[in-house]
């Protein structure tokens, strides 16, 4: 655990008591604060209490004496749609307010790297789609290249709950824009910008919202490389933001589709290939093609942003390619779960809106598709651009109908529940096909995560190939 810094002999509160709110607790414990705590859930309250914590009601103004900090959860909403009453109770009783990111960046660095032979590093990843498959990919091509490595963040262990930095040692944190929308510090060693489409508009208050949050991860504190995508507009404008001329290599732009041979250090892949060229000229090659933990052009772009961190953290292309051949794929992110009679099996139940959806549907040929569930803003206009391989679609959801009404050109069929769309899709597949669920919705109308609806799908999918 890293224990907070500077909070000896303070007063902390922390609003939300879910994995990260935990830990932050426990985490500012160890460094000496007394803390309170309050959830709006009455089982997080209790066992908060159980745990020894002072639970207060910290919607309530007189609940704010003596308290110098509040720590929120990222889940907890701080200023749109409306913020939380208890950070508007803190705003009022004039606490700063903070989370357990930026807590993190004042406290990892500690006096015993000073002994030390190679300074801990951060390399940070934001983005809308790609950010858990590049943070992993980054931290499996450490691992396999012997270099020690902690994975942490939107993915895996909290960072306040990681072990204190050891020699050399590389943290990987997936950040989220609820992540870095509040951190009062934020300075990463190597910060990754993978993409961007809309999403959480009603938390940011739109797309430009949205972006600037992303943003703060590089203006804040200025990580030393920037790794930025620059397949969109708003990753095109950040490179430009960031670098100094054409030659400044401290900006590595990543693209899937593009060749960016002016840039002076670029990574990028075209059909299939992954290329690198620095100063105007090409320096390494890698075809992804039989890569299976990383198909389809979206995984092409994931691949390119972890090539270029690790590049940056000194690992040479070889010991790169054989560790990312290594790659197993992460769960619900177009994990090839199974493969019979010629048909295979895929659960993407992370792509949960239109664009991570759509690249999806391009990384496959035939498909038979499992889509639908609560419909995101924005409608699904997008998507039909890329329903060239569908053979046909199984829509699950409480509005499965109203969805189904949206994708045309496509035979569709009203399935409802994931079992159903099972039963049909695998009766119905012939050999070369695929078996795909990506969603392009949020899971909450069934259930209560995209993990939980991933799970059920590779449950359905085991139970009838048994």
């Amino acid at each position: 655990m890293i224990a907070v810094q500077n909070v000896a002999g303070t007063k902390v509160a922390v609003l939300g008591l879910g994995r990260s709110g935990r830990a932050t607790a426990r985490a500012l414990e160890q460094g000496g604060a007394t803390v309170v705590v309050w959830d709006d859930g009455a089982p997080a309250r209790a066992q908060a209490e159980a745990d020894g914590f002072e639970v207060r009601d910290l919607t309530r103004s007189r609940s704010w004496e003596g308290v110098s900090m509040l720590i929120t959860s990222p889940g907890i909403p701080h200023l749109y749609p409306q913020p939380h009453p208890a950070i508007a109770a803190a705003w009022a009783a004039g606490v700063p307010v903070d989370n357990d990111i930026g807590l993190f960046f004042r406290s990892f660095a500690t006096p015993e790297w000073d002994n030390f032979d190679t300074r801990p590093k951060v390399v940070t990843v934001t983005g809308s789609n790609g950010k858990s498959t590049t943070s992993a990919l980054i931290h499996h091509i450490l691992a396999e290249s012997g270099r020690p490595a902690q994975l942490a963040g939107n993915i895996g262990r909290g960072v306040l709950d990681i072990e204190p930095a050891r020699d050399g040692e590389v943290v990987v944190l997936e950040l989220s824009s609820y992540q870095t929308d509040l951190a009062r510090a934020l300075t990463p060693d190597i910060a990754v910008f993978t993409n961007l489409s809309p999403d959480h508009l009603d938390r940011h208050a739109g797309l430009g919202g949205y972006f600037a949050a992303k943003r703060r991860l590089f203006a804040e504190g200025g990580p030393d490389r920037a790794v930025i995508g620059v397949d969109e507009n708003e990753g095109r404008y950040l490179a430009n933001q960031l670098s100094e001329g054409a030659g400044d290599d401290r900006v590595i732009q990543v693209s899937s589709g593009t060749r960016l041979e002016g840039a002076a250090w670029a990574v990028f892949a075209r059909k299939g290939f992954l290329a690198e060229w620095r100063k105007g000229r090409q320096v390494a090659s890698v075809d992804l093609r039989e890569i299976k933990g990383l198909p389809g052009a979206h995984n092409h772009q994931n691949a390119c942003a972890a090539w270029a961190v690790a590049r940056s953290l000194g690992l040479g292309p070889r010991a790169i390619e054989a560790a990312m051949r290594s790659y197993p794929g992460l769960p619900h992110r177009s994990q090839r779960i199974a493969e019979a009679n010629g048909v295979a099996f895929v659960n993407d139940s992370k792509a949960t809106n239109v664009d991570s959806a759509a690249k999806a549907l391009q990384a496959f040929q035939k498909i038979r598709w499992i889509c639908g569930g609560l419909e995101k803003e924005g409608g699904l206009g997008p998507l039909v651009p890329y329903l060239g391989s569908v053979l046909k679609a199984y829509v699950i959801g409480r509005e499965a109908a109203a969805f189904a009404r949206q994708l045309p050109g496509i035979e569709s069929e009203i399935c409802t529940t994931m079992d159903r769309a099972v039963a049909r899709a695998m009766d119905e597949a012939q050999p070369g096909e695929t078996v795909l669920l990506a969603p392009a919705a949020a899971s909450f109308d069934q259930y209560d995560n995209f993990e939980k609806r991933g799970d059920d799908f590779v449950a359905q999918v085991r139970a009838r190939l048994a």
